[in-house]
């Protein structure tokens, strides 16, 4: 009979295990589950014990009555009635499917918000090449740090093993490879003003995900976006462009009529007030998260059975005029479903600073969206609940974010960003654009006024 280890031994054994496997990849036994049990992003197949969440089929693969292509998009589930409506009188009884920043809305507007809540659609989907590379991720991704390395054109941690990775994974979810879209803006004041603050055309380009790349020559942007505000007039002819990369940066510079020059932002980053939203917003809240891993502590706290806006294909067909009633949406043009969601929770790192210290993140777990996000301010009162909507789009294919904003629940006022309903177009994808579509190079020469 051989000897066992000696302990020495034992210990490089177990170094050399550790160090076959890159910090934060799964195994293969793990990742073998994206083809079983797991979809190929990462979501359970199976509905929940009552049915209320189906069991993920594949997605929406068909087309929608109504969509035009290149144009105007319809509603797939345009003749579903909600199944209840949860309101400031009977949200107890919902309580434990309510994020802190839906029950803190109920109770701040106690006679208008509500959530009507409908049947539940699964509707993720990617294409084949999006699931392929998330399986490769799943061994390859790593983090260094909380900087992203080796993942490229998928999900980089279908298997998340910490909230940073699960992070990372909103920040890269699935949206298409480049897009662009006609949109308006705007600004709910603290005593219920609809103020348009942006009409703009928006193009944007994952690098991360151009079908042709690949680990070995991705360029490290991850994502880019060139604003162009044709209104109000006082604003019309301004630009923004920026860029975001594996490395937890945001350079971005702005195209200023008045003084036709380009200027480079020297903090476009975190709690700072972001051009784009007529400072309203900050740079960090765009898509409920956008901003630099590195100055929280992240953790992830499991999954929730959780009531979010989802499928939101009913909010296009109203006009952008009866999208704001008060101080909020509509409700009765927003779709509310039971999904499963990730929740990750943020605290902020000793030594940094933030406006808001505290936040919790909730993840849809078919797409990795961020759909809803809470923030608290320094006297740890719950601050800013943020909110992102999805649509059905077959063409990209994909269940993809577009619209965002968020209420301040303490001074009332609040942001609606990317209405898309009264453009002749809704989101479509396109050719990738020129990368000097979104440098201030590439600003200075696309400035026309």
């Amino acid at each position: 009979m051989k000897n066992p280890l000696n302990p020495i031994a034992a210990v490089a054994v177990l170094w050399c295990t550790l160090l076959a496997t890159p910090a934060g990849a799964a195994t293969p036994e793990e990742a073998a589950r994206l083809k079983t049990d797991l979809t190929p992003l990462g979501a359970e197949r199976a509905g929940n014990k009552d049915g209320s969440i189906p069991a993920w089929t594949g997605g929406f693969a068909g087309t929608i009555p109504g969509d035009k292509p290149g144009g105007r998009r319809g509603d797939p589930f345009k003749d579903e009635k909600p199944l209840y409506t949860v309101t400031s009188q009977n949200m107890a009884q919902h309580e434990d499917k309510l994020s802190d920043g839906t029950r803190a809305l109920l109770r701040k507007y106690p006679q208008t918000y509500k959530l009507n809540v409908y049947k539940t659609h699964r509707t993720a989907i990617a294409p084949p090449w999006v699931y392929d590379n998330t399986f490769k991720n799943a061994t390859r991704a790593k983090l260094e740090g909380q900087n992203l390395r080796g993942a490229y054109g998928g999900i980089p941690f279908p298997v998340p093993k910490s909230g940073v990775e699960a992070i990372w994974n909103h920040k890269l979810a699935w949206r298409g490879a480049a897009w662009e879209a006609l949109l308006s803006q705007y600004q709910i004041t603290t005593d219920g003003k609809v103020v348009l603050t942006t009409d703009g055309h928006i193009r944007q380009r994952m690098p991360y995900y151009l079908p042709d790349g690949s680990p070995e020559n991705f360029s490290g942007f991850t994502w880019e976006v060139n604003l162009l505000n044709v209104g109000p007039p006082i604003r019309a002819g301004e630009m923004i462009a920026g860029r975001l990369d594996v490395d937890n940066n945001n350079t971005s510079y702005v195209y200023l009529t008045g003084q036709r020059r380009v200027r480079k932002l020297p903090n476009a980053c975190c709690d700072t007030p972001t051009p784009a939203t007529s400072g309203l917003m900050w740079f960090d809240e765009l898509g409920v998260f956008s901003g630099k891993t590195d100055l929280f502590d992240w953790k992830l706290a499991g999954k929730r059975e959780l009531l979010i806006p989802y499928n939101q294909n009913r909010l296009l067909q109203a006009k952008d005029a009866e999208v704001i009633t008060g101080q909020h949406l509509n409700p009765e043009h927003v779709r509310w479903e039971l999904h499963r969601v990730w929740v990750v929770e943020a605290t902020l790192k000793q030594g940094q600073r933030h406006q808001a210290p505290r936040a919790v993140y909730y993840l849809d777990e078919d797409t990795w969206q961020g759909v809803l996000g809470d923030r608290w301010d320094a006297k740890n009162q719950l601050w800013r609940t943020l909110w992102g909507f999805n649509y059905v789009m077959p063409d990209f294919p994909g269940t993809v974010q577009q619209t965002f904003g968020f209420y301040d629940l303490l001074s009332g006022q609040a942001y609606v960003s990317n209405i898309l309903n009264d453009k002749p177009y809704h989101h479509r994808p396109t050719k990738p654009w020129p990368t000097d579509t979104f440098t201030g190079d590439g600003l200075a020469a696309q400035g026309v006024r």
